[in-house]
């Protein structure tokens, strides 16, 4: 297994570096999957399985950021050496800069949140859709920072907030304003990713900064910042597993995603239950405190769902919501980014 960590996590997040090498060999447990089609104009709603596919030769590259954990929460689950593929992950800061991995080759599959994906289809990026989580709406959040005399998101009018560009928390933000009458022209918006947010908020270069877990508890445990609002109400409660088109068209390839996608599945279903030992995990993997990563393990949890009708709506919403407040220059028919060949998937974490 190797783990490649260019980025930083956040201010107080131990860099990871170096090679870790290890093998996980194995036959997939399922049936090829690939989709045959070659560009976002196509519909991927679904292939048809064929025999067995033999993964042990397969490396996939796994993309991986603080907010989901991968890695991490398969080790805590104990399912890290059940795949039966070979491994080679990479962390990224948040979920544009990993779709951007994607689109150059380097990275197979990942999880992101809602809106990365949105600006990847409207860079024209050969991505789809391949798996769901129902978000926990407390992991989203827009704060200020200790001592702000902000209390409404009203107040944020001429403000500037921080956020980093094209990510789950871009939507969550546009959401919030839109509700408080506000637009992105009624505010500076300061694009960031999570570490630059994290100390332009603490130092008082911004005004408030929306973020997500974990770096939402770690502003509030460590540096006393105050939510404005959470995601109740706000956003979208999905996130997603967003494969390569050309992963997706090697068979090897779909069947290894699909063996990921059920262990990714039955992880999230066992941190769910195991709250407290997930969070020590995470504690580690992440070098924040455990009383943060406690919270943020709750805040976080996530349970995998099929991708169905509602979900490829909300995901339209997210696209069209963007559209209109100029933030992307084209419409996106979603429904042309989403593959639910992998549905079956879900129940393994039922």
């Amino acid at each position: 297994m190797i783990r490649t960590n260019g980025l930083i996590r956040s201010a107080t997040l131990l860099a990871a570096g170096g090679l870790v090498i290890g093998g996980l060999a194995g036959c997939s447990s399922s049936s090829s999957t690939a989709s045959s089609a070659s560009s976002p104009a196509s519909s991927s709603a679904g292939s048809t399985p064929s025999a067995q596919v033999d993964v042990a030769d397969v490396t996939l590259h796994i993309g991986d950021q603080a907010g989901t954990g991968a890695e991490a929460l398969l080790t805590a689950a104990g399912l890290i050496d059940k795949l039966p593929f070979k491994v080679a992950w990479s962390d990224f800061t948040s979920g544009p800069p990993m779709l951007l991995a994607m689109g150059s080759g380097s990275v197979d599959v990942g999880g992101v949140g809602n809106a990365p994906p949105v600006f990847a289809a409207a860079g024209g990026s050969q991505i789809a859709i391949v798996g769901a989580l129902q978000a926990n709406p407390l992991g989203s959040a827009l704060l200020v920072p200790k001592g702000s005399p902000i209390t409404s998101v009203a107040q944020l009018r001429g403000k500037k907030i921080a956020v980093a560009q094209g990510s789950s928390a871009d939507y969550h933000l546009l959401t919030v304003l839109n509700k408080a009458g506000l637009s992105v022209h009624d505010v500076t918006l300061v694009y960031l990713q999570p570490a630059e947010g994290l100390a332009a908020l603490t130092s008082g270069h911004v005004d408030a900064w929306d973020i997500w877990s974990p770096f939402l508890e770690e502003a509030q445990g460590l540096d006393g910042a105050r939510a404005l609002v959470t995601g109740n109400g706000y956003g979208s409660p999905y996130s997603f597993t967003v494969a390569s088109r050309a992963a997706l068209a090697n068979p090897a390839k779909a069947a290894a995603i699909r063996d990921y996608l059920s262990l990714i599945a039955q992880a999230h279903a066992w941190a769910s239950t195991h709250l407290s030992v997930w969070a020590a995990v995470w504690a580690k993997a992440t070098g924040l405190p455990l009383s943060v990563m406690t919270k943020a393990a709750a805040d976080d949890a996530s349970l995998a769902v099929p991708i169905t009708s509602a979900v490829s709506t909300s995901e339209q919403q997210v696209s069209d919501a963007f559209t209109t407040a100029g933030l992307i220059p084209v419409k996106v028919d979603f429904a042309n980014y989403i593959d639910t060949a992998f549905n079956s998937t879900a129940a393994a974490g039922s």
